[in-house]
């Protein structure tokens, strides 16, 4: 990493599946403009069409979710020819909301595509983190822009980004917010949610919906917070809804919130 601060760092952006909402969150930093004595961008299709995809990097950002046999492939390769992997985004963090369904694969085809032919092979929606190491994530949907460049600075200078550790619930009191899901009785995943947004839909009255990502994945906190959910009157599938919209790969909430409600019964 010092030698990062040493010479021009040659950086990528690479697109999987997704609304390509985060690269154009990127691509309208004027910051982006300052750094460019520093960096060279080798790929990045959004704002150059005669970007190269296989070549070295010093850091690649992938954004979006890994849903075809050929994006595989793809961060395979991302991942050999770079020194540092960052996933940018929920699609590349957690899966996307496209990871969240009950559906077979062949349904959604069938929904999707119905009989046309495509030229891809296409496979569930998962994050990058299931194919290939990855050593920094940016979250949210899109991420905020400082996010990014705090990640991109200390990269820069040869140091290394701290991860955010605490909920989104943290900011929201700091801010002196009324509790929205305490007062309101509204589902909001502020509990279990990695904060960094600062508690931006909290602060206008709307319950968090878990945008950048369960923090840490720990079924404890998510036990808990259907517990209070389902005291505040939603149904075992209203749960279950709520928290899978951005944790839709991980099996573990649907089975947890099962099991309540099987207690419950018994």
């Amino acid at each position: 990493m010092g030698e990062m601060g040493k010479k021009k760092i040659r950086i990528g952006f690479y697109a999987l599946t997704s609304c390509y909402g985060c690269q154009l969150q990127l691509a309208m930093m004027d910051e982006l403009l300052l750094l460019l004595p520093h960096i060279e961008l080798v790929c990045w299709y959004m704002v150059d069409r005669d970007s190269i995809d296989d070549e070295p990097v010093d850091i690649a950002f992938i954004e979006g979710s890994v849903s075809t046999e050929e994006e595989v492939e793809l961060v395979k390769k991302i991942r050999e020819n770079s020194k540092i992997v960052v996933a940018v985004g929920a699609c590349a963090v957690q899966g996307g909301v496209q990871s969240w369904t009950d559906k077979s694969l062949e349904e959604l085809w069938r929904t999707v595509y119905g009989d046309a032919k495509v030229k891809f092979k296409p496979k569930k929606a998962e994050p990058v983190s299931k194919y290939i190491k990855v050593d920094y994530n940016i979250y949210g949907c899109p991420p905020e822009k400082r996010d990014f460049l705090y990640a991109l600075g200390t990269f820069l200078i040869g140091s290394w980004p701290e991860d955010i550790d605490y909920p989104v619930c943290l900011e929201c009191r700091l801010n002196g917010y009324p509790c929205v899901l305490l007062e309101k009785g509204e589902p909001c995943l502020g509990p279990v949610t990695r904060a960094g947004c600062n508690a931006r839909c909290p602060g206008f009255g709307i319950a968090c919906i878990g945008c950048r990502g369960a923090i840490g994945y720990d079924v404890a906190w998510f036990d808990s917070l259907a517990r209070v959910f389902k005291e505040k009157g939603l149904t075992k599938e209203e749960i279950i809804e709520r928290m899978k919209i951005f944790n839709g790969h991980d099996d573990r909430i649907e089975k947890m919130v099962e099991k309540i409600f099987q207690g419950v019964k018994e």
